[in-house]
């Protein structure tokens, strides 16, 4: 040992310029307010003399601001056990011949191929040279250096322990890179599914705090600007300690955050000035966001990058859900558009189609809540149903004066030509449906209006479908309607009490109506009282 024990670790443990590489970067040194754990040293040798000088030798060594946090191991099991409880071990000084010839190497296939840790940097020691030929070990075995300990004075290994730590802090940057981009993808991908702005909001929170794997506190506003140019950050999400400011429309201007989040808006950047950091989003929406969060720690370099990333991600995912929005109001006002032309020639429609459209809604939900038709009441299935229910009488527009405005009985002849109504309307609807595709109001509007005069036993019209061959839209539109109609005036006949009604449609369950949409819907009815 006595090249081994050359300089004592407080002394210089460098000589000369040609070195100078080993010293701390200082423009890499942690970022200020971090807290700095140790790197954590595992030695594994089975002479504990071995353990009581590599001590002596590297403990006062510091990388980065951060000293070592020295772990011993005198065995094969000790040394697993210890990689299980320090996940975050950065270094290796692993001897080769131990309790077996070959304990070392074996130790070097368990770690990387069966613990899958490729980040650690292992070192060989060996004491026998000839039992372990280097060229065959650096070639078979995913080790960063191999010396014999009869050569490892305190500046070798001095040398040796600041190049793994440089090798492995490399190695950490660049896995939680590809870690955080993976993160980044699937987190955005996520957002799209978010169909609010609220919803789309708090989801940004999440991932921010999935992101950099910690317990974020934040908050989340978009910016808006009254008549005297004063910024206001109206509130969209807020989660932790600040989660009481979802009650509130705006952030007060006396709040802690309200300053950071406005000097990030002025800067048009972020900010990160621990504790009070903030993400700047800007869209082609014209929209600017601001995030507001906490973190146990000051924010890496590495993780800053990353959410530069991620807000670039969260900006494109915003216009899409703005644009997707925009595109779903063009369809809906389109939807309100073609309702109005039916509304237009019978005015007592109006209103009508709008509590259908409500309670269409309202008893798909229950429906659903019922565990009945779950395959089919998706939410975007019950998103679209309310507002294409308002479609259900536009066929009405080819039906002639006389007969939509009797207020009498209507003979076979006019009940002929008022029920073709259906037809005309389902006509109109699916060839205007045919030029988008997929599940639209337009392609649900021509369902129900084509089928919600059908009745569950066969018995309805235009084509006679029974049971489950009528689509669910048009059986749930079909009670909805006749009750509306029935509590209400219209031009051939006054309103029955809701008594009256509610009696209608159980007596007719099974026959005209399908009987788990008949109970949703009296559910909805009895809830709404």
């Amino acid at each position: 040992m006595a090249n081994f024990l050359k300089k004592k670790t407080g002394e210089s443990q460098a000589s000369g310029d040609d070195e100078d590489w080993l010293e701390d970067d200082s423009t890499d040194k942690a970022d200020v307010g971090e807290v700095k754990a140790g790197w954590d040293v595992l030695i594994v040798d089975d002479d504990p003399g071995v353990h009581d000088v590599t001590r002596l030798a590297i403990s006062g060594i510091e990388y980065k601001g951060r000293k070592l946090r020295l772990h011993s191991a005198f065995n094969e099991p000790e040394c697993i056990a210890k990689l299980r409880e320090l996940p975050d071990v950065a270094l290796i000084l692993l001897d080769v011949v131990m309790e077996k010839d070959d304990s070392g190497l074996r130790l070097v296939k368990v770690i990387r191929e069966e613990m899958k840790n490729h980040l650690v940097r292992i070192v060989l020691r060996t004491g026998q040279p000839g039992q372990a030929p280097e060229q065959d070990v650096i070639l078979s075995y995913d080790i960063n250096d191999y010396k014999s300990k009869t050569e490892l004075s305190v500046q070798k290994l001095f040398t040796s322990v600041i190049a793994s730590l440089r090798s492995y802090e490399s190695m950490v940057a660049i896995e939680r890179n590809r870690r955080g981009l993976n993160c980044i993808l699937e987190g955005t991908s996520n957002l799209y599914q978010h169909h609010s702005l609220k919803e789309f909001a708090s989801g940004v929170l999440d991932q921010v705090s999935a992101l950099l794997n910690v317990g974020t506190q934040g908050i989340i506003c978009v910016t808006e600007t009254d008549i005297g140019q004063h910024v206001n950050l109206k509130v969209l999400a807020a989660t932790g300690v600040y989660n009481g400011l979802q009650e509130c429309d705006l952030i007060p201007a006396h709040h802690p955050a309200y300053n950071p989040m406005l000097d990030g808006l002025e800067k048009q950047h972020s900010t990160f000035n621990y504790p009070h950091e903030v993400l700047y989003l800007s869209t082609k929406a014209g929209k600017n966001f601001v995030v507001y969060f906490n973190c146990q720690t000051s924010i890496s370099e590495v993780d800053k990058h990353l959410l530069e990333i991620f807000c670039d991600r969260i900006s494109a995912a915003f216009d899409n859900l703005f644009f997707h929005s925009q595109m779903l109001s063009a369809l809906e006002a389109t939807v309100i558009a073609l309702a109005d032309l039916a509304e237009y020639r019978d005015t007592d429609t109006g209103e009508h189609v709008l509590r259908v459209k409500t309670l269409t809604s309202l008893t798909a939900r229950k429906l659903f809540e019922n565990g009945h038709y779950a395959h089919i009441l998706t939410p975007g299935y019950i998103d679209l149903l309310g507002t294409a229910s308002i479609l259900h009488d536009v066929g009405k527009v080819g039906t002639p004066d006389h007969v939509l405005f009797k207020p009498g009985k209507h003979d076979p002849e006019e009940r002929r030509i008022m029920e073709q109504h259906s037809r005309v309307g389902g006509h109109i609807l699916s060839k205007a449906a045919q030029m988008v595709e997929g599940t639209t109001y337009l392609s649900l509007g021509a369902e129900i209006a084509q089928t919600h005069h059908e009745h569950w036993d066969g018995n309805g019209y235009p084509a006679g479908l029974k049971g489950n061959d009528i689509p669910l839209s048009g059986r749930i539109v079909a009670v909805v309607d006749v009750f509306d109609a029935l509590i209400n005036k219209r031009p051939y006949k006054e309103p029955w009490s809701k008594e009256d009604a509610t009696a209608y449609l159980i007596e007719r369950k099974g026959k005209q109506f399908d009987p788990l949409v008949v109970d949703a819907y009296l559910d909805v009815i009895k809830e709404m009282d």
